[in-house]
């Protein structure tokens, strides 16, 4: 098709393609916002934290692309600006949160699918679960090694520091497979299908 018809056809679908685009930005910038809230709303209590658990909404609703941009933004504005302690001053800390929270983004991403199809069966609800303890497993792990590297530690003990260190982290791991398996279901099914492509 040439001519002017098809030049409106072009033009038409530019200004939807942009449209779009604003929208999914809008979503993206609505689970940061809530991400960066419950962050510092939650920052006084050990081992509970909502992030972890929005971001893999994030990327289950709005795919991986835009999931993971929720993730990396969302995490270096709360750990640049913890109260408790900024991210800048440790850098390969926040490296390593950002890259956990891209990580978890894509998961939902991955498996949105799965879970925006059939019914909130037990074995399904604790399949997410166990998911968000995994995830919370490999962000702990990762933020935990950061920390010797950090600090100048020789190769030989990072294995003893991480061991002395992961172990602190687990009602962090626990809390989080129960906000899996306890909130996101509900939330998921209020929602009912994903936003987007999911690219």
């Amino acid at each position: 098709m040439t001519g002017p018809r098809a030049g409106t056809i072009l033009e038409h679908t530019s200004v939807k393609s942009r449209q779009t685009t604003t929208i999914e930005l809008a979503k993206a910038a609505m689970f940061t916002s809530s991400a960066v809230g419950a962050g510092f709303a939650l920052a006084y209590i050990p081992n509970i934290e909502l992030i972890t658990a929005i971001v893999f909404a994030a990327g289950a609703y709005l795919g991986i692309r835009w999931g993971a941009i929720v993730g990396a933004v969302s995490m270096l504005i709360f750990s640049g600006a913890n109260p408790l302690g900024s991210g800048f001053v440790n850098p390969p800390l926040i490296v390593s949160q950002i890259i956990s929270m891209v990580m978890v983004a894509s998961v939902g991403g991955l498996l949105r699918s799965w879970i925006f199809s059939g019914k909130w069966t037990k074995l399904k609800i604790a399949m997410l679960g166990i998911t968000g303890g995994l995830l919370t497993f490999i962000y702990d792990s990762l933020t935990t090694l950061s920390t010797p590297f950090a600090f100048g530690f020789e190769n030989e003990n990072l294995l003893a520091f991480y061991l002395a260190g992961i172990g602190f982290t687990f009602l962090h791991q626990l809390s989080n497979m129960a906000v899996f398996a306890l909130v996101l279901p509900g939330l998921f099914s209020r929602i009912r299908q994903p936003s987007g492509t999911g690219s």
